[in-house]
């Protein structure tokens, strides 16, 4: 199993940064890979959000397995009792689910403003993930829809940008990175595999043979269609069908193995899930 590497310090630094912005809202969007709906899930979530409510989107919809997917939706919204809905980057019409679930989980924090005789306001959000997950794709598909910028906030923030999406809604511009803290390698390997991981941080030929290990156990008959295999699916055999060969007749792996991420996370490949469907996670 290839070793993802993780540097502590960053992790501090990065969690108290978006601890200090998660006090500036009222709710959280938080964005997951719909292909590693597990394994993008920061393990302390709850913990780092607290009792923040959440709207929960699967980003990059368009690159998962749907059936799987819709498992997920559903028991993701039975475990954390907060909405989940899937999305992708090139499609806005979802942007008005995004707004009516968002201000249906902002409207116990306004009601309770009201009834302390302030003025009702927009709620104010935020969204966060882990690296690569798609938090700027979906804050642009909703800046698109508002456009117009009401700066900084007396009380609140100078550095930060707001945008009015709706009249209800004021949305942070600022994406909250999730730390990449993961003690569990499996899920690792899955981050790199899907990109959301620096390259520094791994070997591309070990990541991709890991990923091919599990395409070849989940979805055997697509892999072996696109890269024209019969048999097994390895990096050598895919190499191999290429005609992609180096010094004494071997098989070029380093090459491969850029091409066979390359290929999976643009979705060439197929539309996969690689993590595993449990009733409890």
């Amino acid at each position: 199993m290839a070793h993802i590497h993780w540097y502590p310090g960053h992790i501090a630094k990065a969690e108290r940064k978006l601890k200090e912005l998660l006090n500036l809202v009222d709710v959280v969007i938080e964005v997951l890979d719909a292909r590693i709906p597990d394994s993008s899930v920061y393990p302390d979530i709850k913990k780092l959000l607290g009792d923040k409510p959440r709207l929960i989107i699967l980003n990059k919809a368009d690159l998962a397995d749907e059936a799987q997917l819709k498992e997920w939706i559903e028991s993701y919204g039975q475990q954390t009792g907060f909405p989940v809905i899937a999305s992708c980057a090139s499609k806005n019409n979802d942007i008005s689910v995004i707004v009516n679930k968002v201000t249906e989980l902002a409207k116990p924090k306004i009601d309770k403003l009201v009834a302390k005789g302030l003025l009702p306001r927009p709620a104010r959000v935020m969204v966060v993930g882990m690296p690569n997950v798609g938090k700027s794709s979906i804050i642009n598909k909703l800046i698109r829809k508002g456009k117009t910028k009401v700066g900084a906030k007396a009380g609140v923030t100078r550095q930060q940008q707001w945008v009015r999406v709706n009249p209800k809604i004021d949305l942070l511009d600022t994406p909250g990175i999730i730390p990449l803290k993961q003690e569990d390698q499996i899920k690792a390997g899955k981050l790199a595999m899907a990109n959301s991981v620096s390259e520094n941080a791994y070997e591309n030929e070990e990541v991709a043979r890991e990923l091919l290990e599990i395409l070849a156990k989940k979805y055997p008959e697509k892999v072996k269609e696109y890269y024209n295999l019969t048999d097994s699916v390895t990096i050598e055999d895919i190499a191999i069908s290429r005609n992609w060969i180096v010094k004494n007749s071997e098989p070029d792996v380093t090459r491969t193995a850029v091409m066979i991420l390359t290929d999976f996370r643009a979705g060439r490949i197929g539309k996969f899930i690689l993590d595993d469907f449990k009733t409890e996670k």
